[in-house]
């Protein structure tokens, strides 16, 4: 018996002995590590950059177009500088419905393509997988709205002076207010889009409810009778814009601009937990 052993323990002459190679163990499964996956998913998808390059094109564009085209600059607001910039900045009442739609899309594809299971057997306690998801595209909607923001501020100064108008600085009262605002907007508004998709999970459904929430309900509430309009400040897209001023456009009581603003966090915050409590209780 010990013979056989041993020849066992020493191999044959003419066959190489071969070496165990070492077991390579991925690390642990930590919050940085799922963000990281997540970045390279989302810029890996060419509607993250369709989306964001035509939010760009909007709200330069546009606001080069309307101050270009001879609208006075300064309206409504007591005729003041954050009132001509509140005008200048439309252009965000469009890419809103992109950067929602790319919200949207940045969770409820992975349910569409099937990927979401492989993601959740990756990461199996699944909330990392949506503060990475939120982590990764506020990091990328802030500085690319805020650059956009400052770009069509400075775009349609330089048109209004061209045109012999009064020189806008960043100094004066409500405009950087307004400048930030409209890029912290269109944030909470992309964040909301990913919450309605995790909750949602289908990318029609996800996109109707934004649609409707945004665009529809705002429009019809225009209609209404004064007497029944006590919500419409209350609404998200109402709420939310006072902190670009979009609500000096519309006639009606509009709520403060930092009021406006938490209240729009606050349906982003309530979103997002309604969609971490349904990714840890329901299967994918």
């Amino acid at each position: 018996m010990s013979a056989v052993m041993q020849a066992r323990a020493v191999p044959a002459q003419g066959v190489p002995a071969t070496a165990t190679a070492p077991a390579t163990v991925a690390g642990p499964v930590t919050q940085v590590r799922v963000v990281r996956a997540e970045w390279t998913k989302l810029r890996a998808l060419r509607s993250t950059w369709w989306c964001a390059l035509i939010a760009v094109v909007l709200i330069v564009g546009l606001g080069a177009a309307i101050t270009g085209s001879g609208t006075p600059y300064h309206v409504s607001a007591g005729n003041s500088a954050a009132g001509g910039i509140t005008v200048s900045l439309a252009g965000v009442l469009f890419a809103q419905l992109l950067l929602g739609m790319l919200g949207v899309l940045a969770f409820s594809g992975e349910y569409a393509t099937g990927m979401i299971r492989a993601t959740l057997a990756v990461v199996p306690s699944r909330l990392p997988v949506l503060w990475a998801k939120l982590i990764v595209l506020v990091g990328l909607m802030l500085p690319v709205t805020m650059l956009a923001a400052v770009a069509e501020f400075f775009t349609a100064t330089a048109l209004e002076s061209s045109r012999g108008g009064s020189a806008i600085s960043l100094t004066d009262p409500g405009v950087l207010r307004e400048v930030v605002g409209s890029s912290l907007y269109l944030t909470v508004i992309a964040v909301i889009g990913l919450a309605l998709g995790a909750l949602l999970r289908r990318t029609a459904a996800g996109l109707s409810v934004f649609a409707a929430v945004f665009l529809v309900v705002p429009l019809v509430a225009t209609y209404l009778p004064q007497s029944i309009k006590a919500f419409t400040p209350y609404l998200p897209s109402n709420a939310g814009g006072t902190i670009w001023g979009v609500g000096k456009l519309f006639s009606g009581h509009q709520l403060g601009p930092w009021t406006g603003f938490a209240v729009l966090c606050g349906y982003a915050v309530v979103l997002t937990g309604l969609a971490a409590w349904r990714l840890r209780r329901r299967d994918a």
